[in-house]
């Protein structure tokens, strides 16, 4: 326990306000990433994260979410309430400076609050910015609070409307549509999943979600409750439940090192691929840092240390490499740092130095600890090591016929490419046609100045169940990568994209609008996902969207991507059109296929984004890998909306 005399009392002169938040409506993508679906749903996560830094400061134990029947966003805690009294600096009530001074908040008083997540202090106050209208409710010192916003302002001092023996905070906001021109909608799964997350990160926490415009068969609004008591080791379990277990046991521990606090789980599985998920104040860290390279160095250091001394490796020919001790590894990393330090494209790259060595000491612990204990699971684990290390020696000799037919002239590209004239990448893209019919087709539609076409043969290879080799050795991804141009694969991680020597940015997978065409969509999918992750995060991934139906009633013609859309097309034309049903890319013309699918001025591209890697990774284990009930579940569920959101 704290002496009393050093703990600080949370008012109004904890806030600091840091700067003015003039430049919030006139360039939000600075402080939201973008104005679209993925900053829209970023509003929500802002809110929360306050709660959850409440809670990270062990005030606050109960967070609730609704989506609104409008699409505005409440959401409530129960912990100590957003300071009301007079900001001495500001003059006015600490609600308004949070609410309305960009970086205002508890979160950059050490004494107030230890770690924070949240958008690296952006605050709450940025979600007011770019909200059409906002309340805030604060249940403290006996007293109801309250204070409404539009776009920012204030519409009146804050003011007391009654008594009650709550606290927390309660805040509802609507965004922007003059911002948020894309959509409104929130989507209940996005929101779900990340809530999701934080549970998992921040045990015995309860979090509830609840969609105030969907009800289920009885009536009730659809939504979930989420809480943890034994936090990343239930996380591991959920993570990895698509995927059949090597060992039974999830290896993890809990605790500071150098004052750090670090937390760690992780479980190895049959499969062949490394499956690393990192957070630094519950801030999904997908660029990794130094945290993951602590982690990194402690599994490959103790586990070469026991094998080693097993004698185990003695027979084998070559080097084991850090690859080698995390194929079929899922592992998650949690810190939580006072002043994170984040780089990287996304700024979501930690770059502490500190926190490298702290982590790593604390999985070198944990794992001499666990192998010493559990010897038979030491053991299963160095065969897996083993065989990894095997499987990457041919896999580097697939890999090197790869790179010899990539590194070649034109003359080495693939036979079935038809490339476009164009030399700069930028303005290039690439089409990836789901068989050799509708490649003729779309060869003859395309614009061969900027637009190539690569036919794929059949089904490719389901890469989740595949060993590294096999997925060198097949034709048709070989083809994709001596297409595309990207040399892969180094010593140190096998997966390593050449980025500079891709030649097309942007990727386009077309596929038939059927259940084939969507498996087909998937396998490549997953293969960008597992092989070629940096493709997405760059946003060079697309995939066409070709009409389901030609409706057409003497010269008129006009086309319908969904049922809803054929049916108001039938009744603008008097109820009496003729209606065709594509079946696939093969049964359109060159003709149609441009118009509808390829032209730019016309189409509609879906791009390919990783909202949540965690989920991510979830979903095409289960799609994908060799549990049947899981997947049966998720596509009688799902059947409805035929596309999948990564």
């Amino acid at each position: 326990m704290s002496d009393e005399k050093n703990i600080k009392v949370y008012g109004a002169d904890s806030i600091q306000a840091l700067e003015g938040m003039e430049h919030v409506r006139k360039r939000p993508s600075m402080y939201i990433g973008d104005v679209g679906v993925r900053g829209l749903h970023h509003l929500v996560y802002e809110v929360v994260d306050n709660s959850i830094d409440e809670a990270l400061a062990g005030h606050c134990d109960t967070i609730n979410v609704w989506i609104n029947e409008d699409n505005s966003i409440t959401v409530r805690d129960n912990g100590r309430g957003i300071p009301v009294d007079i900001h001495k600096k500001e003059g006015v009530s600490a609600l308004e400076v949070v609410m309305t001074k960009i970086g205002a908040g508890g979160k950059f008083d050490k004494d107030s609050y230890k770690v924070s997540g949240g958008l690296h202090g952006v605050g709450v106050s940025v979600v007011n910015a770019l909200s059409e209208h906002l309340k805030a409710t604060v249940y403290r010192d006996g007293k109801i609070w309250e204070q409404e916003y539009e776009r920012g302002k204030t519409l009146y001092p804050v003011k007391t409307t009654g008594d009650t023996t709550d606290r927390g905070t309660l805040v509802t906001f609507k965004p922007d549509p003059e911002i948020f021109q894309q959509t409104l909608e929130y989507n209940y799964d996005t929101l779900s999943s990340r809530l999701r997350e934080l549970a998992f990160l921040n045990k015995g926490i309860t979090i509830t979600i609840e969609d105030k415009r969907q009800t289920d068969e009885e009536g009730n609004f659809i939504g979930e409750t989420f809480h943890s008591e034994e936090g990343l080791k239930e996380f591991i379990r959920f993570l990895d439940g698509n995927r059949e277990p090597l060992i039974e046991d999830v290896i993890s521990m809990e605790g500071e090192k150098n004052e750090i606090p670090v937390e760690v789980a992780m479980v190895y599985n049959t499969s062949f691929n490394e499956n690393l998920h990192s957070y630094v104040n519950n801030i999904n860290t997908h660029e990794g840092g130094t945290h993951l390279t602590g982690f990194r160095r402690g599994l490959t250091t103790t586990l070469k240390k026991y094998a080693d001394a097993s004698g185990m490796l003695d027979k084998l020919k070559f080097d084991i490499s850090g690859d080698d001790f995390r194929e079929g590894l899922t592992a998650i990393v949690s810190v939580k740092v006072a002043e994170p330090q984040f780089e990287g494209q996304t700024k979501t790259k930690l770059g502490n130095r500190e926190v490298s060595s702290a982590v790593s000491q604390a999985v070198s612990e944990m794992l001499e600890n666990y192998l010493e204990e559990h010897p038979n699971d030491a053991k299963t684990i160095v065969q897996k090591v083993i065989l990894a290390a095997q499987a990457r020696h041919a896999a580097r000799k697939a890999r090197e016929m790869v790179q010899r037919k990539t590194v070649m002239s034109a003359g080495g590209l693939p036979g079935k490419l038809s490339d476009c004239s164009e030399q700069d990448p930028k303005q290039c893209e690439v089409f990836l046609v789901e068989g050799d019919s509708a490649g003729g087709t779309a060869k003859q539609g395309r614009d061969r100045n900027f637009q190539a076409i690569l036919p794929l043969r059949g089904k490719i290879l389901n890469v989740e169940k595949a060993m590294s080799h096999k997925v060198f050795e097949n034709e048709e991804i070989r083809n994709i990568f001596t297409a595309l141009g990207v040399t892969i694969g180094t010593e140190e991680d096998s997966k390593a994209l050449n980025m500079e020597k891709l030649r097309y940015h942007k990727i386009v997978i077309m596929c038939d609008a059927d259940v084939d065409g969507s498996h087909i969509a998937t396998l490549i999918l997953t293969f960008f996902f597992r092989y070629m992750k940096d493709l997405i995060e760059a946003g060079y991934v697309y995939i066409a969207t070709p009409p389901l139906y030609l409706v057409k009633k003497g010269n008129k013609k006009e086309y319908a991507w969904t049922d809803k859309e054929r049916d108001a097309l039938n009744q603008e034309m008097g109820g009496s059109a003729s209606i065709q049903r594509y079946k696939g890319l093969g049964e359109m013309n060159a003709e149609q296929l441009w118009d509808t699918t390829m032209n730019p001025e016309f189409r509609t591209l879906r791009q390919v984004t990783i909202d949540n890697g965690t989920e991510a990774d979830r979903i095409f284990s289960m799609l994908m890998g060799d549990e049947v009930p899981p997947r049966r579940e998720f596509i009688e569920k799902n059947a409805v909306y035929a596309n999948i959101d990564v």
